[in-house]
């Protein structure tokens, strides 16, 4: 069905309830189709994604300094924004955000190209020490023998390259070898050529580095034009919505470079202060190396802890300043990590961890090492685009961490793959934040909601149905322990119980369930096995609020087997169904259940992904089928099966007794003719 008509179909939906138009059974029957599946996921095609990879890595040239300076703007924005607050005017608070950055970055870069320099000077005084470990590896009985042998197989190697191959011709021994003279080779350079041969490799760079400048500052001068270009785009048909969007995207991207920035920088200076105590030379290079790797997850301070380990196996004779080192980047990841992270922002960066690591692998293919460190913030751009753009949903469905499957979906999934058991576990962590009721009503249901659905569509077979009813019972049988347990802390009194337990549910939907204690009921499922399991899951929720529950499957309520079942100690039965189309045989099934015993009282439930809140419609048609109470989800089930109310008394259908009228003076004449 398009959008348009369905959104124009719960329209009409809406009107005839206002009005009052609408039948019982219309009612019913919209309240059960008032859900409709999202709309699937388009992805682009391969023509698409080979052209613009292709794209990418052609261009990179052009690409990389505007993903730089992309990347930067959204960083500073929140900058700008500050000083514009403060009362400095625009371009004023563009230049100055944008000099201070730049100055900032070169300061790094000098500092890290001094430190190099510094440390290649010295890696020949570390030379004696590393010999020394080797030495020493030999020594052992453990590392010799691979040592010698791998020292073998290199020596071997280097003397059958020196050797002569016997198949080639000797060379002609009439005249002796001339030995070669040494000759030297003095280049004579014009001043003007040294210049070109120091500034010509730094022409390239500083190239880029003055257009990544001017690109950062007419994109922090001009955002809201582009924006709106962007917009006219790819959202002019909702503007509201896409421009809403687009602001909380750069607010998020931005906040997130700027707290990881701040993250990275609080790693990276116990790192520099604890490389100096433990006598590591230039401390200060590590530090800024592994701020700028940690930009990198996974493998970024991994890359950044080798060179520093190395560099300790070389420093002293000895094996204890390696597992120091080793030891301060091992504390100072699960500080970052676990304390850090969560107080500043959160530890999620929005991506799923294969995400991450395929990222880093796709830009260091395409860019090389600066793809490598702006990987991640790219692909968080990426992400936050398609969480809020349409066109590119695909890209958070392909690299996000959230899950793409709604949790009914997920858990009919799970179903329908024959899987309970992780079906359970999903469960089971819903279970920490929600009640059991909230569960079944808004996941489990509309689950075998989706299944009744296939059913109805004819792409699921007897045996499938089958397989996902025994899954969905198996299900429900893992969660009694939860059941059991959650029916133990309704029996606590409020006082004894923790404070916080579920606040967010019952904030949520403030429902009260009354207290089942001295009631009996029986829940039948109405027309095949997945009504036993919705059955089942509503007898699990009465028990934990303190009902005697029996059940019976669909067959046990057939009109031949009615009469035999046990109703005298039953207060209240409760028939389900989850197909739209069972009013008729519910109005049936109420008037043989109440024949079968006056006192009792029947309810009918026709489950549905969103409920009902028109009472008014529900007690309608519960008059019309002589029902005691119709629900339409969880929470009236329960409350309509746990009431005190009398029972409503059988009444006979107009119908019906016309007909008796009618047929009794036709017997009365045949009993006289007789």
């Amino acid at each position: 069905m398009p959008d348009h008509d369905r959104w124009q179909g719960r329209n009409q939906v809406t009107a005839n309830r206002r009005n009052g138009t609408a039948s019982p059974a219309q009612g019913l029957e919209d309240i059960l189709s008032a859900a409709a599946p999202r709309p699937r996921t388009s992805l682009p095609n391969v023509a698409t994604t080979v052209t613009t990879v292709a794209a990418l890595y052609f261009g990179r040239e052009v690409f990389l300094p505007i993903a730089i300076a992309l990347l930067l703007t959204f960083a500073l924005a929140p900058l700008v924004s500050a000083l514009k607050r403060v009362g400095i005017p625009r371009i004023a608070a563009v230049i100055a955000s944008v000099l201070s950055a730049f100055a900032a970055l070169a300061l790094f870069s000098f500092i890290v190209v001094t430190q190099v320099s510094e440390l290649a000077q010295n890696i020949p005084v570390y030379q004696t020490n590393i010999l020394t470990k080797i030495r020493s590896l030999k020594e052992t009985g453990v590392g010799g023998g691979i040592i010698a042998k791998l020292s073998r197989v290199v020596e071997r190697v280097g003397q059958e390259i020196d050797r002569q191959d016997a198949s080639l011709p000797a060379a002609t021994p009439e005249k002796p070898p001339r030995e070669p003279v040494p000759v030297e080779i003095i280049a004579r350079e014009r001043p003007l050529e040294v210049l070109q041969n120091i500034v010509g490799p730094l022409i390239s760079p500083l190239g880029s580095a003055g257009l990544i400048i001017v690109v950062v500052i007419f994109m922090l001068l001009e955002r809201e034009d582009l924006r709106d270009r962007f917009i006219r785009l790819v959202g002019y048909g909702d503007l509201h919505r896409t421009t809403e969007a687009l602001q909380e995207a750069g607010k998020r991207v931005g906040r997130y470079l700027l707290m990881q920035l701040v993250v990275n920088i609080v790693y990276a200076i116990p790192i520099a202060a604890g490389l100096w105590i433990l006598g590591i030379p230039n401390a200060l290079l590590w530090g800024l190396l592994a701020l700028a790797l940690r930009f990198v997850p996974y493998i970024g301070p991994a890359i950044g802890m080798l060179l520093p380990l190395f560099l300790a196996l070389a420093v002293a004779p000895g094996w204890s300043l390696v597992l120091w080192t080793a030891a301060l980047f091992v504390v100072m990841e699960l500080v970052t990590g676990n304390v850090v992270e969560p107080w500043l922002y959160g530890s999620r960066t929005g991506l799923s961890p294969l995400a991450i690591i395929v990222a880093a692998i796709f830009w260091t293919w395409l860019w090389g090492p600066l793809g490598l460190i702006l990987s991640t913030p790219l692909t968080v751009c990426l992400v936050v685009l398609g969480r809020h753009v349409p066109q590119f949903e695909f890209l958070d469905v392909l690299f996000g961490n959230e899950p793409v499957l709604e949790p009914h979906a997920r858990l009919y999934q799970r179903l329908l793959a024959g899987d309970p058991e992780e079906a359970t576990d999903h469960a089971e962590e819903m279970l920490e934040e929600k009640y059991l009721f909230e569960f079944y009503d808004k996941v489990a249901i509309p689950a075998l909601l989706l299944g009744e659905r296939d059913r109805v569509r004819g792409v699921m077979g007897d045996l499938q149905r089958r397989q996902v009813a025994a899954s969905a019972l198996t299900l429900v049988a893992n969660l009694d322990d939860d059941a059991q347990q959650e029916a133990a802390e309704e029996d606590v009194p409020p006082e004894a119980g923790e404070p916080g337990d579920h606040d967010d549910a019952a904030g949520a939907d403030e429902a009260d369930l009354p207290d089942g204690t001295d009631m009996s009921v029986l829940c039948a499922g109405g027309r095949g096995e997945l009504d036993d399991a919705a059955a089942a899951m509503l007898a699990q929720v009465l028990e934990v609020q303190g009902a005697t529950v029996s059940k019976v499957g669909f067959a046990d309520i057939d009109p031949a087997n009615i009469r035999r079942l046990e109703l005298d100690a039953i207060d209240t039965v409760v028939v389900g169904f989850l197909n739209r189309d069972s009013v008729k045989h519910a109005r049936f099934l109420v008037r043989r259940l109440k024949r079968a015993k006056a006192a009792l009282r029947v309810g009918i439930v026709f489950w549905s992904e969103t409920g009902n809140d028109d009472k008014e419609t529900a007690e309608k048609l519960a008059h019309d089928m002589n029902a005691d109470f119709v629900a339409h989800g969880m929470v009236d089930a329960v409350v309509g099966a746990l009431s005190n109310e009398p029972p409503v008394a059988v009444k006979l259908i107009a119908k019906r007794r016309m007909r008796r009228q009618r047929a009794a003076p036709k017997k009365v004449q045949a009993a006289t003719a007789s």
